[in-house]
């Protein structure tokens, strides 16, 4: 089985731009699964929207996963409603949306689980109170056949540490949130694929895809780079952050960065 997973999409330009390249891609490298992090796919590069999971999924992507800005947008809660999409898992009862979903490829399960630092998941403003830890929420999670996850986390060490402690259960440990791609690729000795941070699909050229000047501008006035307004995608040259898995029994044959 060849998995195609895709880091953060940016914008509405990069998400439709996307669009056109998924059935292209599926083709080239004979993808069984596509799974796309989508929750900067929004108009202004903030939630998820109804819009921009549908055009995902109708291109091929069959699952669609998240992060810290999973419920940003005005129709977020319909969009997590679609059932092809994913927000991190660790989160109290209650919150909109789910955290793991098992679909089948070729006849087999393949499980994939969203799962999120307290780092990145504190800026989820009115769920953040509400996140519980990553590794409890995976022990007891409902996992079946091949396991895939999408950690969408700040640090690095916390990613690397939960995919040693997972090799040889998870099929692949795939980092997202940062937007900044890493360079190593590892396949660890029980045979998990891990890649720190798959990076961005959107623009280039501004920070994390979006455009500096509101940043810069929130630093030198108010001391706070986050200060409103805030930054819309930028408008540089797009690109595509993404890996292939190769997955065999439900271990890692291997991993390769796709730009």
């Amino acid at each position: 089985m060849i998995v195609l997973f895709v880091g953060d999409v940016v914008g509405r330009p990069a998400t439709e731009w996307l669009v056109e390249r998924i059935p292209q891609l599926r083709r080239k490298h004979d993808a069984d699964l596509v799974v796309v992090n989508a929750e900067n796919s929004g108009e202004d590069g903030f939630g998820p929207t109804c819009a921009m999971v549908d055009m995902l999924h109708d291109a091929g992507a069959d699952v669609v996963t998240g992060g810290n800005h999973s419920w940003d947008s005005p129709d977020a809660v319909a969009a997590l409603n679609r059932p092809w999409v994913l927000r991190p898992l660790n989160f109290a009862p209650g919150v909109p949306g789910i955290g793991i979903l098992t679909v089948q490829v070729g006849g087999d399960p393949v499980t994939v689980v969203n799962l999120g630092d307290q780092c990145a998941m504190r800026s989820a403003r009115g769920v953040a109170h509400k996140f519980m830890p990553a590794f409890p929420c995976w022990l007891t999670a409902d996992r079946t056949g091949t396991v895939l996850v999408d950690y969408h986390g700040e640090h690095v060490i916390e990613k690397q540490i939960f995919a040693h402690t997972v090799d040889g259960t998870a099929a692949a440990v795939l980092g997202t949130h940062t937007h900044e791609p890493t360079l190593p690729l590892r396949i660890l000795p029980s045979g998990t694929a891990l890649v720190t941070d798959v990076g961005m699909t959107g623009p280039t050229g501004g920070v994390q895809g979006f455009t500096a000047a509101n940043f810069v501008t929130g630093l030198t006035r108010e001391g706070n780079p986050f200060h409103p307004p805030l930054p819309v995608p930028a408008d540089g040259p797009l690109t595509l952050g993404a890996v292939l898995v190769e997955v065999e029994g439900g271990k890692a044959t291997r991993l390769e960065r796709l730009t």
